[in-house]
């Protein structure tokens, strides 16, 4: 077996005097090389520095986040090291893995999948919330324990809440820019779990931020919620937020804080209006 720790540097651009870097690795939950971007800021300081995960959306890779958003400013004054990701296997040429840009490649959803087809290399879950964090151990935070906290967009928004509710004493905090919210009642959802998941509707409900609000007992936490009121998809009912209210609603352990923002859509436009507001909302978390 491959040891996933073992990365390899692809490029390295300086960023506000931190280092945005590309990196290679072979991940065994996957079965196959990923990529992922890694933004290490400048540091003086001894103390191993906080990490904070972001999940890409739809046909997204790991350059999208880095690329447009503009959020390593914000990296760098907080100093928090940002880990982003691809959003699912590549080149494992399964059959119909290219055929849709809401399933297989680019669309991983961050599940486990259990449909003998692509259980082999859909294992997202698996690979954000155990492997991804042995590798940022090995090379990030020279071996030591560090925090971390999650957040996303979209299908990553659902990626982040859904590891969050899984695991909550991994994650000191989650946020998402629009996120899918409730899976199991939407077309992108219905489409992806059926596909990985199978016609099992407890493993579509393991998988679906609402289910999960219902049934979390870790510490009480608030999750801030942003989403453009111009957004194409919350018009189209793909993403459903007031969904996550409704299932907080009956368990006071979860706060949702949801911030409807008037004329913005989908697009990074949005994200990198409000990415500052995360980072504050993460570094107050993390550095408690």
């Amino acid at each position: 077996m491959i040891d996933p720790t073992e990365i390899s540097l692809i490029s390295s651009n300086k960023c506000f005097d931190g280092l945005q870097n590309i990196y290679e690795h072979s991940s065994n939950e996957l079965n196959c090389k990923m990529k992922f971007a890694a933004f290490i800021p400048k540091s003086e300081s001894s103390e191993t520095l906080p990490v904070l995960i972001w999940l890409s959306g739809l046909t997204c890779t790991e350059q999208n986040f880095i690329s447009k958003s503009g959020f390593q400013k914000y990296a760098q004054e907080h100093q928090i090291i940002v880990i982003s990701p691809d959003t699912s296997p590549r080149g494992c040429k399964i059959e119909g893995d290219s055929d849709r840009w809401d399933f297989g490649e680019g669309a991983g959803f961050y599940v486990d999948a259990t449909e003998s087809k692509w259980a082999k290399n859909y294992r997202m879950y698996s690979y954000i919330n155990s492997e991804l964090h042995q590798v940022i151990k090995k090379n990030f935070t020279k071996g030591k324990n560090f925090k971390v906290s999650i957040f996303g967009h979209s299908m990553g928004g659902h990626g982040a809440l859904i590891s969050f509710l899984k695991n909550p004493n991994k994650y000191c905090s989650v946020s998402a820019f629009a996120p899918i919210s409730n899976p199991i009642n939407c077309e992108w959802g219905k489409n992806a779990f059926s596909g990985y998941l199978g016609s099992n509707q407890d493993a579509w409900n393991g998988y679906d931020s609402c289910c999960l609000i219902k049934q979390y007992t870790g510490p009480n936490a608030e999750i801030l919620v942003d989403q453009g009121l111009e957004d194409n998809f919350l018009k189209q009912n793909q993403l459903n937020p007031q969904n996550l209210i409704v299932a907080s609603q009956g368990n006071d352990r979860i706060k949702i804080n949801l911030k409807n923002r008037e004329g913005y859509d989908h697009s990074y436009y949005f994200i990198s209006t409000f990415i500052q507001e995360h980072f504050e909302f993460h570094a107050k978390h993390l550095k408690n």
